[in-house]
């Protein structure tokens, strides 16, 4: 799946959230099950909810029940993302399985899904940039630098394009190979984390 179509379906998960711009809002996926669509759908999903759950806890006002169930909230979130981008990468390295890199292929650090997670993020930014470079009550000098920011991500964007197009086409003719290490998060692990397990004994 060429990078522009994944960013369509970024771009309607952040579309769609914005309908109702509420961090509770049930997520409705539009494809099919078990899909790639599907499960980049809900990648963005997660991240666009977290989005607005940083914008929410940073609020000076919150009070520090709401900000505790907050903070727990994003690093399940964070979780649930680190979960469903190994899920990508299953899912097209079982699509990609059948391809034998060459001898002198190349090993890329980073995973399809990961990049495809740094896509995803980049399309937020663009979004939510592009709203503080039309804000009625903003003055022309954040105007102004909200504008220059949004050029770079717009350049930034072009680039990533190009980067991830090339990577799956190296990667469909052998030229370079991706090892899919598993992110083994500590904190949330009951057996790993000192806190955790500590006030199990």
């Amino acid at each position: 799946m060429k990078a522009t179509v994944c960013i369509s379906i970024f771009n309607q998960v952040i579309s769609d959230y914005h309908q109702q711009d509420n961090v509770d809002t049930v997520i409705e996926i539009p494809f099919h099950e078990n899909t790639l669509e599907a499960l980049l759908y809900k990648k963005c999903w997660i991240d666009t909810v977290q989005w607005h759950l940083e914008d929410i806890i940073r609020d000076p006002q919150i009070d520090n029940a709401n900000g505790i169930s907050i903070k727990r909230r994003i690093d399940q979130s964070n979780q649930d993302r680190t979960d469903l981008v190994e899920q990508i990468d299953d899912w097209i390295n079982n699509e990609l399985a059948s391809i034998q890199p060459l001898e002198t292929a190349r090993l890329n650090t980073e995973s399809i899904a990961w990049v495809l997670d740094r896509i995803s993020i980049l399309c937020l930014k663009l979004f939510h940039m592009k709203e503080q470079t039309e804000r009625d009550e903003a003055d022309e000098t954040h105007l102004n630098k909200c504008k220059l920011k949004y050029s770079v991500l717009l350049e930034q964007e072009k680039d990533m394009i190009q980067s991830y197009d090339e990577l799956l086409e190296d990667i469909e003719t052998g030229k370079r190979y991706v090892k899919v290490y598993r992110q083994m998060k500590m904190y949330n692990d009951q057996s790993l984390n000192p806190v955790l397990y500590r006030n199990q004994e």
